[in-house]
């Protein structure tokens, strides 16, 4: 690697669940303004890993930096209001609500003005509200959602529903973004857009973007450097040839077949 400023760091973190050690001594470096990726069988603890980062779950052991600074423990709202904002295996959207109230409910993680500024009707919290609103419409148009604005959020199609779950993870003006599985369910066509996707937001704001991702073509497309988890393991690290090359990657997850077809 080279000499990037460091944005997160994970030192030997480890998690048990009782008897069971789900992640062990999981050391990694992200470099600030990469796309980088974690990839591993089901139940290699990849997910285990995104909710220690994100303050979901304490590590039994081991410490996380984030910019320089631990927070190991931290509550997740902190986390995330510290710049580090992730998106779920499976979407996690307010599904009553419009595309664009989603949106706003992740920008209300920066809002300044409090409930009883609302309660006495003070023209501070009007205005903040009608600048979150602008702010959430201008994310939608950036992510190609703002003719949906109005829409409830449950009724978009699969691949906009990522792009709003994205959408909103940004409203929060993260440094950091994770994605979990952000192709799941995609055809190869939504696939395509979504690597276009993702690159275009790491360099519109700005991020350092960690992923979690099962679709080969997309880790090899737009990984930069890929960690390898097996049984809560890291068995392999590179940048995507060395980790396609890697036999015992090859053996725990990848396969013969898939070094055929790559």
């Amino acid at each position: 690697m080279t000499s990037r400023e460091i944005v997160l760091e994970t030192k030997d973190v480890t998690m048990r669940f009782g008897g069971l050690t789900a992640v062990h001594k999981f050391s990694i470096q992200v470099q600030k303004g990469r796309i980088v990726g974690l990839i591993g069988p089901n139940g290699a603890g990849k997910t285990t890993c995104f909710n220690m980062i994100t303050g979901f779950y304490e590590p039994t052991e081991g410490s996380i930096h984030f910019m320089g600074e631990d927070i190991t423990g931290w509550p997740p709202h902190k986390i995330c209001k510290a710049g580090i904002a992730r998106t779920f295996q499976n979407i996690r959207l307010f599904a009553g609500g419009t595309v664009l109230q989603n949106v706003m409910v992740g920008a209300h993680l920066r809002q300044k003005t409090t409930w009883w500024h609302a309660m006495l009707s003070l023209p501070s919290f009007f205005k903040e509200e009608k600048e979150i609103r602008e702010k959430s419409y201008e994310l939608l148009d950036a992510v190609g959602l703002a003719h949906l604005a109005s829409e409830e959020a449950q009724g978009l199609p699969y691949g906009a529903q990522r792009r709003l779950e994205i959408a909103r993870a940004l409203a929060t003006e993260p440094r950091f973004l994770l994605l979990d599985e952000p192709a799941a369910g995609m055809n190869p066509h939504e696939t395509q857009e979504l690597m276009d996707f993702i690159k275009q937001i790491k360099e519109k704001f700005d991020l350092t973007i960690l992923l979690i991702e099962h679709d080969m073509k997309v880790v090899m497309g737009i990984c930069e450097h890929i960690w390898v988890l097996d049984y809560g393991v890291t068995i392999a690290e590179g940048d995507p040839e060395k980790i396609q090359g890697d036999p015992k990657v090859i053996e725990a997850y990848l396969g013969e077949e898939y070094l055929q077809n790559a």
